[in-house]
C-alpha cells in the first residue's frame, strides 16, 4: 500500500509540474491540458495535482512498511 501511494503521488507530482510547465513556457506536454472540462483552469488543476502528491506522500510515510 506505501508504494501505491508513493507512486501515485509522484504521478500527481510529475503531471502537476508537467501542467505548469506547460502554462509557462508553452511546451506541449503532460495531460492537463488535454481535459476538455479545465480549460481555463489549467493553473488550477496543476497546482492541486501538486498537493495532492505532498499529501499522498505525507500519507504513505505514515503508513507501516509492512
Amino acid at each position: 500500500m506505501k508504494q501505491l501511494l508513493e507512486l501515485l503521488g509522484f504521478l500527481a507530482l510529475v503531471q502537476g509540474g508537467t501542467g505548469l510547465l506547460h502554462e509557462f513556457t508553452d511546451w506541449h506536454i503532460g495531460l492537463v491540458q488535454r481535459i476538455g472540462f479545465l480549460d481555463g483552469y489549467e493553473v488550477y488543476a496543476s497546482v492541486a495535482l501538486i498537493v495532492l502528491a505532498f499529501a499522498l506522500f505525507a500519507a504513505a510515510e505514515s503508513r507501516r512498511s509492512g
